[in-house]
């Protein structure tokens, strides 16, 4: 099938105005944790968040947690072929390593790719997803120049609930989950495993003319101990395993990638008195990555221990916390092969919520073993000019330290300069109490420093290796943009749009970042029928460049996914989903194909 160029017309879009896919999940009395690292009502929040609540991950039928993301607004995401193969996520048009993220608390990290491995975190094992859009390097150190994204496993309930799901879907997709959580007197507990097999297709068309399948296995667990009112133990542990074929540089050969991406985590919340409560946690994840039958392996290993302060008089809030980090990455293409540094960090942070005004401040100061002093700063306030409207402002510096690969590999510069942003945006939000929201944002984040790769020979005069090429800091860019979104609803029918008008830039060279898309729409009903509950959404993608110098284009393009679940027993629910109805042939990466129409049926015992 012929790949047409997609246009969107904005006068077709009505109700891209209105609506994100996931806010119609959002109420008033839904809080936040990670926009300030203080649990807040949503109500509360200044910055441009978006809430993914275990309903939505169910219905949404998807194996990949990029599928989910690139509802959101503001998230756009490139792939290399099916669910398990290489993906780049990209918030506000930024890079996938500059967006922080965290499982259970637990930061997620490679220091040789750079950024959270997307294609390993598994969907059946997350219950919440919390997106923060914007800087937040005041609150979370190196790393969160784009934007921060919590996620957040499955954790005990009042009672006993047992869950047990098969699913079939197309290219031979084979699917069962297991689930288990309660929560009786002081002690809660959350089991989870996934199994997932899939025949794949042939990501490569124009190589090697195989099919390219995978195999996963996830697993989770979270255990908490209340010790009294005012103190709480609380243990987290995910695990995902997984073994993707890819079509490498030899036509004919089988081969594998290895992806193996762990979290553990441990806390403990005190509340000392009305007004002081403290949290101290310790956490560690580790990402290796290794190729089959070609050598190559790589493992990053992140340690964090976090100590946070919080004090509450009336309407002010004030917080502290220190927190170190700790990467080691072992690569046998760095020198040494085994490589590692340190951050200490002290954050500040102060809120003000009375009336039609809420403000928000943060400073942290970073001391890194290998650039030293990092300071950055946010700063934020809002204010409701109208019942159920605010109009708010907000500024922030933020940086993200080269990684280790990026200085000590055969491609490596070790005298690189961290990564720095300057972020203001400002906008309205509109909130009422029947699920109607709108939110306009406009914002502008410039980042210097630019870490790009340049080719060439004498172009690694630095460099540590021999080829003609190294890292460098030789660009700079400006993610800037509009985002529109909301919801609303209409009888028993829940709408939701979203609309990005964005234009990701490099400023060294006045073209657009490659594979990032000027214009993203998403338009959404969901809706109760004779007992089912039926879903459509619209994806709408525009044209991208393939490449930096924008020579090789990429057209856009359109989705229609559906979705349907129903009651068929006591206890017994059947799911399903439709991806890409139309059967459209697309790119998100110049040469790799996606699986066209794919069908998912599941059936889910749940006791009521």
């Amino acid at each position: 099938m012929k790949i047409r160029k997609l246009r969107v017309p904005l006068a077709a879009l009505p109700l891209a105005v209105l609506a994100a896919l996931p806010s119609h999940a959002q109420t008033l009395s839904e809080t936040l944790v990670t926009a300030t690292r203080v649990e807040q009502p949503l109500t509360d929040v200044v910055a441009d968040v978006t809430v993914i609540d275990r309903s939505i991950l169910d219905r949404s039928g998807a194996s990949a947690l990029a599928d989910v993301l690139a509802r959101v607004p503001g998230i756009s995401f490139v792939r290399n072929g099916g669910p398990a193969s290489t993906t780049s996520l990209y918030v506000r048009g930024a890079e996938t390593r500059f967006t922080a993220v965290f499982v259970d608390g637990v930061r997620v990290d490679s220091q040789s790719t750079g950024g959270a491995t997307w294609q390993a975190l598994p969907v059946s094992q997350i219950d919440r997803v919390e997106v923060v859009r914007g800087p937040a390097a005041a609150v979370y150190g190196s790393d969160a120049l784009g934007g921060v994204i919590q996620i957040f496993t499955r954790k005990g309930e009042p009672g006993f609930a047992p869950s047990v799901e098969f699913g079939l879907g197309t290219h031979g997709t084979r699917k069962l989950s297991a689930s288990l959580s309660s929560a009786a007197g002081s002690v809660d507990y959350a089991l989870g495993v996934t199994r997932e097999t899939s025949d794949g297709f042939n990501a490569q068309p124009t190589g090697n003319p195989d099919k390219d399948g995978y195999r996963s296995t996830s697993a989770s667990a979270r255990l908490g101990l209340q010790i009294n009112p005012a103190h709480r133990i609380e243990a987290t542990l995910l695990d995902s395993e997984q073994d993707a074929q890819y079509d490498a540089f030899t036509p004919g050969r089988d081969d594998h990638a290895l992806q193996d991406v762990q979290t553990l985590g441990l806390s403990w919340s005190a509340q000392w008195s009305d007004s002081y409560k403290t949290r101290l946690s310790v956490g560690r994840s580790s990402d290796r990555y290794e190729t089959t039958p070609s050598v190559y392996a790589t493992d990053t290993t992140v340690s964090s221990y976090l100590w946070h302060n919080e004090w509450k008089f009336g309407s002010n809030q004030f917080t502290a916390a220190l927190e170190r980090r700790e990467d080691r990455l072992n690569n046998a293409s760095t020198t040494p092969a085994i490589t590692q540094r340190s951050q200490n960090g002290l954050a500040l942070g102060y809120g003000f919520r009375s009336g039609a005004h809420t403000l928000q401040l943060n400073a942290r100061h970073d001391d890194d073993s290998e650039f030293g002093g990092q300071s950055t700063g946010g700063a934020a306030y809002a204010f409701a000019f109208m019942p159920q409207w605010r109009a708010l402002v907000s500024a922030g510096t933020a940086f993200r330290a080269p990684t280790l690969f990026q200085r000590f590999s055969i491609y490596g510069t070790p005298n690189l300069e961290p990564e720095t942003a300057r972020n203001v945006e400002a906008g309205v939000k509109f909130d009422n109490a029947q699920g109607g929201t709108f939110s306009a944002i406009a914002y502008r984040n410039k980042v210097s420093n630019l870490i790009t790769y340049v080719s060439g020979p004498g172009s690694c005069v630095n460099g540590v290796g021999a080829f003609p090429g190294c890292y460098g800091n030789t660009a700079s860019a400006q993610y800037a943009g509009l985002t529109l979104a909301g919801t609303a609803r209409m009888g028993a029918v829940a709408l939701g749009a979203s609309l990005d008008l964005q234009n990701p830039e490099d400023l060294t060279t006045k073209k657009q970042l490659a594979r990032r898309p000027k214009k993203i729409a998403t338009l959404t009903a969901d809706a109760p029928v004779g007992g089912w509950k039926l879903g459509a959404e619209l994806q709408l993608v525009g044209e991208r460049f393939n490449n930096a110098t924008n020579t090789q284009r990429l057209a856009g393009y359109g989705l229609l996914n559906l979705t349907a679940s129903t009651l068929l027993a006591k206890d017994w629910t059947l799911l399903g989903r439709v991806d890409n109805l139309g059967d459209k042939t697309y790119e998100t990466a110049r040469g790799f194909a996606n699986g066209g129409r794919m069908v998912y049926v599941g059936l889910k015992w749940a006791p009521i």
